[in-house]
């Protein structure tokens, strides 16, 4: 079975990074991935050391990306943040910096310049990728983000990315955003040797929210244990993480959370 890896995001609202490295490891979870703000909030090189000195593995590092801008000054602000990014990730030793790479420009209706923006964008910064060892994983969101959080909105579009940008892009799964593509079993052999990061969670119905509804894996309509063996087939065997949005979850005790996590990782995995 994959091991377990814990997004932060899962329980931001009552613990910080170091509390989330020290449940993890009280919990017997190995793996870790951390959001950026929690990271700046504690120190990139204080969190370094606990999460060594706790001995887990640093999944991903969440996230890189937004390159489209309304203006020069914009895309020039975006290139340097995700600069900072791959100076972080590599200081953490992440296998990925989870690249979610941004939606139109405020007023904009250009879909496909925004899309050259995110392409243009990330050839600028993939050199200093390469040079740092950090794997840029390309996320595709679900359609509905299109317009605020990522044009980039299919795995076929992700790949087709990777392929043309080379040698240290991958892929970054989130099965909340790719379950519902009637390409993805198609897409997923394409992914072979590719894939940078799985994430789980599961879809609601009825979704009373449609960014901070998701649910606990198991308690929705997604096929998880399908995904993963398709992911396993493509022959990624790295973390499972678990990245779960949602103020119904937001609300519970942490300790809680990552106990169901652990048991639904088991069950539906």
């Amino acid at each position: 079975m994959k091991p377990l890896s814990l997004n932060t995001v899962t329980v931001r609202e009552k613990w910080g990074l170091a509390e989330c490295i020290e449940g993890c490891a009280r919990h017997g979870i190995p793996g870790i991935s951390p959001w950026r703000d929690v990271l700046a909030a504690m120190g990139v090189d204080a969190a370094a050391r606990q999460i060594r000195d706790a001995g887990l593995t640093l999944t991903g590092l969440c996230r890189g990306g937004m390159f489209p801008a309304a203006d020069a000054a914009g895309r020039a602000a975006a290139i340097e943040d995700n600069r900072r990014a791959i100076e972080e990730a590599h200081k953490l030793q992440a296998r990925s910096l989870v690249m979610v790479c941004g939606g139109l420009p405020p007023g904009s209706k250009d879909i496909q310049g925004a899309r050259r923006m995110v392409r243009e964008g990330l050839e600028t910064i993939l050199p200093e990728a390469r040079a740092a060892g950090v794997t840029l994983g390309l996320e595709p969101l679900h359609p509905m983000t299109c317009a605020d959080r990522s044009v980039l909105s299919t795995l076929g579009q992700a790949l087709d990315l990777c392929a043309a940008l080379g040698e240290g892009v991958g892929v970054v799964l989130d099965v909340y955003h790719v379950w519902w593509d009637p390409e993805l079993s198609h897409q997923m052999a394409r992914a072979a040797g590719k894939i940078a990061g799985f994430h789980i969670c599961d879809w609601l119905v009825p979704t009373t929210d449609l960014v901070f509804d998701r649910g606990m894996p198991g308690d929705g309509v997604i096929d998880i244990s399908g995904i993963s063996q398709m992911v396993s087939a493509a022959g990624y065997d790295g973390f499972v993480e678990v990245e779960l949005l949602s103020r119904r979850w937001w609300a519970e005790e942490p300790d809680e959370v990552l106990r169901i996590m652990k048991e639904r990782h088991a069950r539906v995995v």
